[in-house]
């Protein structure tokens, strides 16, 4: 038995999502306290913090007004993932609606410069596509100014410097974007293409750059693999390379006002931080300061004070639960400020992965890190004496399982399980090639992967074979129903959360906004219908035989919840052990704590059950 329920575990808070204010004595962030993600904020490092939000929904990102004492926070209905924007006085406390479009989704884009406008992106005219919006801090619902009308997914980068241009991206698959220049002074505004180009090329992360004469931005244009830090002269359209190497660039969050910049590189999981000011003359070289020294291993969410001498971010490992930490950009010195607590669970008692590579049937190497829990002793390869093992395997496809912390994971390895998380061919981090070798018709391939992942487990000295447990959300689920249908031997217990198991009923069902990026990565109605239903589980079901546990959010714009349905009664008419739960305030994923709960606690059940 573990040492602490899980009700104990889920209490353990993070805090993340950082903000400063105008005046930059003032630090938002959001943390789970209440058992949903909520706007807080605090004047010092660990002082007493003051929560700002009290709903019962999950607040999705906060953003002070760069001039007055105000912010825009998200916010959707029972995980409907149609998010609108509200307005927090944070004199005042008084929140107001700002879009109040219950039916449309909202995708923030930023304050102006001078605090009196901010822009965005949704979906009010046509479900299926995105148009950019300007409205005025003090106007709400239908006074914002359609500015453009898009034909696709088009979200915003930032307000140029001077506050007369957007800076437009528009995405056609996770590997395949565009940029554009949306000139709002323009008598009727139209996009100007910075990116023409053939084929999949990335352009991430854009900034401009502090005289709007450039952008900033990751791509993987030319001959790289992996994304590399570039500036785009915008008067030539010249893109200059700045830092490219072996790894991933995965982002840069610039100053626009004084060129001070930090961009972070993921190196098999692990972040690298970089620190610099960029030369006024020479757009591509740079000034380096000292990297930060912070805990955990995984860094991310960068945002600068207003004389850009210090940025706040969020940072997180194994054993290390996320926190807000503020740092000094020309020295690197860092202090925590938020005291996200650990549930009084000590922190010592958490447990460190390890990053181990695995041999697939084709010879590529997949990498995964591997949690063993304390007390796992080495036995003869193959006995029983081993720890039961979790596979948990990440959603996307093109996302990434990083050494972060997971209060689910420890909690089972509290238990007594062992927990590996693999990252497939298809995953996000390693390279283009390495992310699209699971593309369509090579989709079954990244199971295989999985298979060579239990048969290394099952040969592991601290493993049972016989105890080896498939677990996923999202496009993970689908990777559960998958290798429980192609590998029926291998497994103990599935576990499928949110997950895909008939692609032809996902694509018709799924939001209309999704369908052309979900067909881009799995195949298309028209082109692929036959091929996918060959690899979708529902249509292999009469091959499983482990358990089989499916929980689902009715409310899931994304894996609508009749996949659920549909796998959980014709793997019972099987004759396969199925347990279904479904939460009616829920969406793609469990955000609320009580739910969160009910759903590990059954799912613990399970496992003794079984397992």
């Amino acid at each position: 038995m573990a040492a602490y329920e899980i009700e104990r575990y889920l209490n353990v808070r993070s805090a993340y999502g950082a903000s400063f204010g105008p005046d930059g004595d003032q630090l938002s962030f959001l943390m789970d306290t209440t058992g949903t993600p909520q706007v807080w904020t605090l004047t010092g490092p660990r002082e007493w913090p003051e929560q700002r939000t009290f709903a019962d929904e999950r607040v999705t990102f906060a953003s002070w007004s760069p001039e007055r004492p105000e912010l825009i926070f998200g916010m959707d209905e029972g995980g409907n993932e149609r998010a609108q924007l509200f307005r927090l006085d944070a004199e005042t406390g008084t929140i107001e609606n700002v879009t109040a479009m219950p039916d449309a989704k909202h995708r923030w884009g930023g304050w102006s410069h001078d605090g009196d406008r901010f822009a965005f992106t949704s979906n009010r005219r046509d479900e299926a596509v995105f148009d950019v919006y300007v409205q005025d801090r003090d106007e709400t619902g239908d006074e914002a100014e359609l500015v453009y009308e898009g034909d696709g997914w088009l979200s915003l980068s930032g307000w140029s410097p001077d506050d007369s241009r957007l800076l437009v991206s528009q995405a056609y698959s996770n590997f395949d974007q565009d940029l554009y220049v949306l000139d709002l002074e323009a008598d009727e505004p139209t996009l100007e293409h910075l990116t023409p180009h053939e084929g999949d090329v990335r352009y991430q992360s854009a900034s401009w750059a502090p005289d709007g004469e450039g952008i900033y931005l990751v791509t993987d244009q030319g001959d790289t693999d992996t994304l590399a830090l570039a500036y785009l002269d915008l008067e030539t359209g010249g893109l200059e390379s700045v830092v490219a190497d072996e790894w991933n660039v995965d982002g840069i969050a610039l100053d626009d006002e004084t060129g001070r910049f930090v961009y972070s590189q993921n190196v098999e999981g692990y972040t690298e931080l970089t620190v610099g000011e960029f030369d006024a003359d020479e757009p591509t070289e740079f000034e380096e300061f000292p990297e930060p020294d912070l805990p955990g291993g995984v860094s991310g969410g960068v945002s600068f004070d207003p004389d850009a001498e210090r940025f706040a971010l969020s940072t997180t490992g194994d054993t290390v639960n996320t926190n807000v930490f503020v740092v000094d950009i020309e020295t690197g010195e860092a202090e925590r400020w938020t005291s996200a607590p650990t549930a009084g669970i000590p922190r010592e008692t958490f447990d460190e992965s390890e990053l181990v590579h695995i041999e697939s049937f084709d010879g590529l190497e997949i990498p995964g890190f591997l949690t063993l829990p304390d007390g796992a002793s080495e036995t003869e390869a193959g006995s029983d004496d081993g720890a039961p093992v979790i596979v948990d395997i990440h959603g996307g496809p093109e996302s990434q399982r990083r050494p972060s912390f997971s209060s689910v994971k420890q909690y089972f390895l509290d238990r007594g399980y062992g927990y590996f998380e693999p990252n497939v061919r298809g995953s996000a981090g390693y390279g283009a090639d390495y992310a699209a070798l699971d593309d369509v018709e090579k989709r079954m391939d990244s199971v295989a992967d999985i298979e060579a992942c239990v048969e290394w487990l099952q040969d592991h000295s601290a493993v049972d074979p016989d105890r080896i447990v498939a677990k996923g959300g999202s496009y993970g689920g689908f990777m559960v129903l998958a290798s429980l249908t192609e590998y029926p031997d291998l497994w103990a217990a599935g576990i499928d959360i949110v997950g895909i198991a008939n692609f032809v009923t996902f694509l018709e069902n799924t939001g209309d906004w999704r369908r052309e990026l979900r067909e881009a990565e799995y195949g298309s109605l028209a082109e692929d219908r036959e091929f996918l239903e060959e690899i979708s589980p529902i249509n292999n079901v009469e091959r499983i035989e482990a358990p089989l546990f499916v929980l689902h959010g009715e409310n899931d714009p994304r894996v609508p919840v009749g996949e659920a349905e549909q796998i959980a009664e014709e793997a019972a008419e099987q004759g396969v052990p199925v347990r279904k739960l479904l939460f009616d305030d829920e969406g793609h994923g469990f955000s609320k704590l009580e739910n969160r709960i009910e759903a590990y606690s059954e799912i613990a059940d399970f496992l003794d059950e079984h397992v």
